[in-house]
């Protein structure tokens, strides 16, 4: 419905009619009609990994132009040289905001020895603090279907099987008011061992898991480690870690001291790996995407003509 409302309001705005169309339909049959029709010339995809190659092998057979922009498994790192408040504040609006339903969501944590205890400590005192609703005060609502919820229920299973420890979270949010709705509590993991295949696996809800690194070494290569390359952040008091960070791992976007989300209009944004196929949205990469580049030489020496 959102969509529709955003059509009546273009159509209000008097842009011409078939400029913009609204279709509705399962993406196994409409979508794959629109990618794999030779008539269009340009695709552009947000969404999962997964859907994201099958777009692009359909858009390979017509040699049709293709941006993929997919998923993320993004790390938020905390250096000993951060203002642990607000890297608190920053990676519970990373890991939770939206209900964690965001590709740039921050869903693995890397803080250093040093400071891992009273990072966690804080970090959980603020995770109690969050309320969960449909509230206008609410700090974020349900996922988005039970598919969807389900799906976490049992990520949440295969975690308690592998001995992994919930720090929060881990169940249906609690609420005689959302006993009838997708809400998931605030859930922070500890504890994920090396092999879980949930390491890598985007969850997409309201999820993260915390790892203890011995120093930015090791919080690179962490980083560097998983299948997806979207965004990633760091929090330091130390520029030169901040631009060794930036420098070394493999993320499309790189944020120092905010969040793992927050790219402007002007900026361009994608990922790298499983992350998106190399392309951009937003910023003037984003114009170059969809224009046409043709070169026009001639020869005009009356003599020659």
């Amino acid at each position: 419905m959102t969509a529709q409302i955003f059509m009546k309001f273009v159509a209000e705005a008097g842009l011409p009619e078939g400029v913009l169309n609204l279709l509705h339909g399962a993406g196994s049959l409409s979508g794959h009609l629109l990618v794999s029709d030779p008539r269009i010339s340009t695709v552009s995809f947000t969404g999962g990994t997964a859907t994201g190659k099958l777009i692009g092998q359909s858009c390979n057979q017509n040699l049709t132009r293709v941006s993929l922009e997919l998923g993320g498994k993004n790390a938020f790192v905390v250096s000993d040289e951060a203002n642990l408040e607000e890297a608190v504040k920053w990676c519970v609006l990373s890991a939770f905001s939206n209900a964690g339903q965001r590709c740039a969501a921050g869903s693995r944590v890397y803080v250093f020895e040093a400071v891992y205890e009273k990072f966690k400590t804080l970090l959980i005192a603020k995770i109690k603090t969050l309320k969960v609703g449909a509230d206008n005060d609410s700090d974020f609502g349900p996922v988005i279907n039970q598919r969807q919820y389900k799906s976490i229920i049992d990520a949440f299973e295969i975690l308690k099987s592998e001995n992994a420890v919930f720090l929060t979270g881990g169940h249906h949010a609690e609420g005689s008011q959302l006993k009838n709705g997708f809400f998931i509590a605030p859930t922070l993991v500890e504890n994920v061992g090396p092999n879980s295949k949930l390491n890598d696996k985007e969850l997409f809800g309201p999820v993260t898991f915390l790892y203890k690194v011995k120093d930015i070494h090791e919080a690179i290569e962490k980083t560097n480690q998983s299948s997806y390359g979207l965004t990633s952040a760091i929090h330091t008091k130390n520029i030169d870690q901040a631009l060794l960070f930036a420098q070394h791992v493999k993320t499309g976007v790189v944020n120092v001291n905010i969040g793992t989300f927050g790219s402007e209009a002007h900026v361009p944004f994608g990922g790298f790996k499983d992350s998106g196929n190399g392309s951009r949205e937003p910023g003037t990469e984003a114009v170059d995407f969809y224009s046409e580049l043709k070169v026009v030489s001639m020869l005009l020496r009356s003599e020659l003509v």
